[in-house]
């Protein structure tokens, strides 16, 4: 199952899942994106894996769509069909019965934001800075599911200042509405996911899916 852009890596009942682009910033490519489309889906038939921890490889998070990637030239059934593929990623975090952790080091823009937002947990290094890049970039302000998570992690005040500025939120100031859970030095970010999930695991694997669901 593991490739060169997607890193699985098992701990027990625990899945370490590391987008592996670093000299993109861990950009989402075409190949990115159906492989963790892919990916997400299965678990929802995947018994063995109680946890998902989501992080990226080198200084980034995940910078969000790989905009070299995406000429401006492709018809618009193939442009409805990419946000098809990258939308079916965060329905499918939401569907599947794991907790997922997000590591989130370095940016987090855009579809990055989007799947820190969909998980479950965010914990967040010193680096981290996040926006809903989407106007930005000139589409709309509440693509890749933001318009539904925000509000519902941070309220309707900063979520529209977020979504229709396209901002940086930082990680201090993340932690004070609790968008996230914790912020620690970058190098201490896989130390506090397993401080974050060692009571996950010792609660009943029933009782844990019951929750997420």
């Amino acid at each position: 199952e593991e490739s060169e852009i997607l890193l699985v890596e098992k701990q027990g009942d625990v899945e370490w899942v590391t987008l592996n682009r670093p000299d993109r910033l861990n950009a989402l490519s075409k190949d990115l994106i159906l492989q963790l489309r892919t990916y997400f889906q299965d678990k929802y038939y995947d018994d063995a894996t109680r946890i998902i921890v989501l992080r990226g490889a080198g200084r980034a998070f995940c910078a969000g769509l790989d905009l070299n990637e995406s000429g401006g030239e492709s018809g618009l059934l193939e442009s409805l069909q990419g946000q098809k593929d990258i939308s079916d990623i965060y329905k499918a975090m939401r569907r599947c019965p794991q907790p997922i952790v997000s590591l989130v080091k370095g940016p987090a823009c855009g579809g990055g934001f989007s799947l820190a937002l969909a998980s479950d947990i965010r914990i967040l290094g010193q680096s981290a800075k996040m926006n809903a890049a989407y106007l930005t970039i000139g589409t709309s302000g509440c693509d890749m599911g933001s318009s539904y998570f925000l509000p519902r992690l941070v309220g309707t005040s900063l979520a529209s200042e977020l979504l229709l500025t396209g901002r940086f939120i930082y990680a201090d100031e993340a932690l004070q509405p609790r968008l996230v859970s914790k912020v620690v030095p970058d190098d201490e970010l896989d130390a506090a996911a397993d401080e974050m999930i060692t009571p996950m695991l010792a609660a009943s694997k029933m009782g844990l899916r019951l929750t997420k669901d």
